[in-house]
């Protein structure tokens, strides 16, 4: 039976009064191993200060990562995306943390909202070196067409090495609409047999996840850097909450939801607890 990772991003890009804050490295931790009971296997995490702002001190990071390893064995990924004016240095300085054991890689530039979203080709190799060199397993983030061209470029060129795991973003603002037609065309594009996951941003129910199970994604992400919804006008008071709501929607599927060691294996990823 085909197991199902759920990934969570705890942190919202904008604080909403809709739910309970999750800033701190104690709220953030607590949430993330709520959420890892529930069943999630690996969690999202941008370096963020105090007050959620994108940052290249890794004090609350860390303290973050200390407080999660004490509760669980989830999966830790570290972002090297975000709108901001860090240097390619300071957006990828999550991965000098030993525990970080996936990265986010981005593999082309948008427009997000008002706001532009840069990751030339060689902003996108400095960081793929880094990874590699850090023993940490890229997932390839996919908001357009063309960025699937950009990961075939640069797996010609030898910068980027199978296996390859994809990442299907849709919903931002300025990027693909989120619908299943362009959720079925992004899927089919992807290299056969390539391992892949879905986020919807800005969800109002889970049907779009639903759909990227049944077309074959290994990963669904949930958690309020997407959406505090689960279902029209229902919201998660927790990110715990939803990724129960989506372990839910995995099993009355006929699925099963992916354990941590499962999903380390089914990730090609080597544990470094």
């Amino acid at each position: 039976m085909r197991k199902i990772i759920i990934a969570v991003a705890p942190v919202a890009l904008d604080v909403s009064e809709k739910v309970e804050s999750v800033l701190s490295p104690e709220e953030i931790a607590n949430d993330v191993i709520a959420s890892y009971r529930n069943g999630a296997s690996l969690v999202h995490l941008h370096v963020r200060d105090k007050y959620g702002r994108p940052t290249e001190d890794l004090k609350e990071f860390t303290r973050t990562l200390d407080l999660i390893r004490e509760g669980c064995d989830i999966i830790i990924q570290g972002s090297t995306g975000g709108v901001s004016d860090l240097s390619l240095e300071d957006r990828c300085v999550s991965l000098n943390d030993e525990r970080v054991e996936m990265g986010s890689l981005n593999m082309g530039s948008v427009n997000l909202g008002e706001n532009e979203y840069i990751n030339k080709l060689s902003d996108i190799r400095f960081w793929a070196k880094r990874m590699e060199e850090r023993g940490i397993v890229p997932e390839l983030e996919i908001f357009e067409p063309g960025m699937i061209d950009n990961v075939l470029l640069l797996a010609e060129e030898g910068v980027l090495k199978p296996p390859f795991i994809f990442g299907i973003c849709n919903g931002f603002k300025g990027t693909l609409q989120a619908n299943t037609r362009n959720l079925q065309f992004l899927a089919d594009s992807i290299p056969a047999g390539a391992p892949w996951g879905y986020v919807h941003h800005g969800m109002k129910n889970m049907s779009l996840l639903a759909a990227a199970i049944a077309m074959g994604a290994y990963v669904i992400r949930v958690g309020f850097e997407d959406s505090v919804y689960y279902a029209p006008g229902k919201i998660g008071k927790t990110n715990a909450v939803l990724v129960e709501k989506a372990a839910t929607l995995i099993r009355d599927m006929g699925f099963e939801v992916a354990t941590t060691s499962e999903s380390r294996e089914l990730l090609g990823i080597r544990s470094r607890l």
